[in-house]
């Protein structure tokens, strides 16, 4: 089952498949999203989750506060709903 993902405030939709991330999932329907490592190491695709929920295999170097603001590393985020998320703070 897939899921919805809008990136703001460009519009952009994708679809990201059952235990694909939201990096793979970008890069596989040719959207541009920043990235290097693809390991959670760089930061690099660090985006701001405005809606929905998302899991991880390993929880991602991420702050108390960072967490609550929103980030997500999109490299390691699996899609659990629907989700909009921007690269504006």
């Amino acid at each position: 089952m897939s899921k919805t993902v809008i990136l703001s405030p460009q519009n952009i939709q994708f679809e990201v498949q059952d235990g694909q991330t939201v990096l793979e999932a970008a890069l596989n329907n040719n959207i541009g999203f920043p990235h290097r490592c693809q390991v959670g190491a760089c930061a690099a695709c660090l985006c701001r989750k405005i809606e929905g929920t998302v899991s991880y295999h390993l929880e991602p170097m991420l702050t108390e506060k960072e967490q609550q603001q929103g980030w997500i590393f999109a490299c390691q985020a699996f899609a659990e709903s629907n989700l909009v998320l921007t690269f504006e703070e």
